[in-house]
């Protein structure tokens, strides 16, 4: 099993400063998985609430039952890009590497944007250029396989920002964040882990491919555990 949550320990702390949640915030988490990023928002905004969006009902269920004794978080299985939310309902937009797959991004961010009240804070992180993600470059040569596009669709500033402002969307700024994504505490932990992966991808990587993964993973084994590079922009806007 992949810990996605401890993949992303330091982006997350990244997210929760930049999103800055108040006591009486109504927060909407985009992408929310098992909830970590959603459980966060509900523990900060204490006097508010936290709404959890995924389209996957599995995560969902592992995120209310992690979110026991919450009485001010909720999840809907839903996609963000088309959900009919409340208008200028949400005072804060939060989404851990969850909107990259959008077929149609200036119309998913517009409904999302209209949730926001005006003046609302919206806090993402996206990745950048595949290139520039270790993890991508090593395990796709390892395994034999080309970057998976849509995971990348929101690196370049210039096009992104014109999406977000189409969207109605204002003061974006794009912060560089520059941190080790972790796979496991050893190789063996951190093949499982991309072996996980790939078979929730319905692959199923050949003998020669998985040795070169094993190779991989060893060859970026430290004491803290195996990691890769990474290479993510942190965005931040507000509703106009």
């Amino acid at each position: 099993m992949f810990d996605y949550d401890a993949e992303l320990r330091p982006h997350t702390a990244h997210l929760r400063a930049a999103a800055a949640v108040d006591t009486n915030d109504r927060v909407l988490d985009v992408g929310c998985g098992t909830g970590q990023t959603t459980r966060d928002a509900a523990r900060a905004a204490t006097a508010g609430s936290a709404l959890g969006v995924d389209i996957s009902g599995p995560a969902l269920a592992t995120a209310r039952t992690r979110s026991a004794g919450l009485s001010n978080i909720a999840f809907e299985e839903a996609d963000a890009a088309v959900h009919a939310f409340p208008a200028a309902h949400f005072d804060v937009c939060l989404s851990r590497f969850g909107t990259m797959f959008f077929a149609d991004p200036v119309a998913a961010f517009t409904n999302i944007a209209m949730a926001l009240r005006p003046g609302a804070r919206l806090a993402l992180l996206v990745w950048q250029a595949a290139e520039r993600n270790e993890w991508s470059t090593v395990i796709g040569e390892a395994l034999g396989t080309p970057p998976r596009p849509a995971a990348f669709s929101l690196a370049d500033p210039a096009s992104t920002g014109d999406v977000l402002t189409s969207a109605g969307l204002t003061d974006i700024a794009f912060t560089d964040v520059r941190e080790p994504v972790y796979y496991g505490p050893d190789p063996s932990a951190a093949f499982e882990a991309v072996m996980y992966l790939e078979r929730a991808a319905g692959t199923d990587p050949d003998p020669a491919a998985r040795r070169r993964l094993r190779a991989a993973v060893a060859g970026h084994a430290t004491p803290a555990g195996v990691t890769f590079d990474s290479r993510a922009w942190l965005i931040t806007a507000h509703r106009a």
